[in-house]
């Protein structure tokens, strides 16, 4: 047994797999090695397949375009982005007016949004916006939060794993917010159960019949675990030993890359 796992695995043959996307298939523009050929094998396998991203800075046909241009044999519409997940959200509330904190790219996939400025909204939502973040604008935010705005993060990731190393992501960001006004935010992605519970009606399986794959223990696989899902980890992306050791999370399995994952389950 893996010296990290300290249970048996939960799921030995799932029906469905629900996959992270960056760090598991990819890391920027590189795809990892085997992935293409196990998601093949997986498919063969009549394994129902979902991909689960925390990713806020492209929108759904561009993330499609980048999985096809990395080989990877993937359909839009099983792609479930915490973006999606929180325009969505937004939509049932009617027309809210939001202050969308995205990248130009994902704000296409809020065409249906009011978009207004931050001094006007009702809702504040954040995703990465790299460089644009600074004092003045968390400030910003900060004070229409202390006058009654919701805010609504898209993800709260500590880090990930670009082509270039680790990477702050907006989760410290979401953190400091939360901190200085007291208020929690209204997480959309993972590791939220709404989102798992949303992966889980679309591919019409029970919690128990589905495992979570993933890089980040506690993102991935403790929201997984969390929601009723195996989780299992591989040791590609963001995966840091040293992380995975101290986090209070467990995972069922862990595989050193998606390439060994048919295989594994007897594929």
């Amino acid at each position: 047994m893996d010296p990290i796992s300290s249970a048996a695995p939960r799921l030995v043959a799932p029906k469905g797999l629900l996959i992270d996307l960056d760090g598991v298939l990819y890391v920027g523009q590189n795809p990892i090695e085997g992935a293409a050929e196990s998601l093949a094998r997986l498919r063969a396998g009549g394994l129902a397949l979902r991909f689960a991203t925390n990713t806020s800075t492209l929108s759904l046909a561009s993330l499609h375009r980048k999985l096809l241009g990395l080989g990877l044999d993937i359909d839009a519409g099983e792609i479930i982005s915490a973006p999606q997940a929180a325009r969505l959200y937004l939509e049932s509330l009617g027309r809210p007016r939001c202050a969308l904190l995205l990248a130009g790219d994902v704000k296409s996939d809020f065409a249906a949004v009011e978009e207004v400025d931050i001094e006007s909204a009702d809702y504040l939502v954040l995703g990465d916006i790299g460089p644009a973040w600074d004092h003045g604008l968390l400030n910003r935010l900060f004070n229409r939060l202390m006058l009654g705005a919701k805010l609504v993060a898209i993800h709260r990731n500590r880090f990930w794993q670009t082509e270039a190393g680790l990477c702050m992501d907006i989760g410290g960001l979401v953190a400091a917010l939360e901190y200085c006004t007291g208020h929690r935010a209204l997480v959309m992605g993972k590791p939220a159960a709404d989102f798992f519970r949303v992966a889980l009606r679309e591919m019409g399986l029970a919690a128990d019949e589905v495992a979570m794959v993933g890089d980040d223990i506690d993102v991935d696989v403790g929201g997984g675990q969390a929601a009723g899902l195996a989780g299992i980890l591989v040791r590609t992306g963001k995966y840091r030993e040293a992380y995975v050791r101290a986090s209070a999370v467990r995972p069922d399995v862990v595989v050193d890359s998606v390439r060994e994952l048919p295989g594994f389950l007897g594929l």
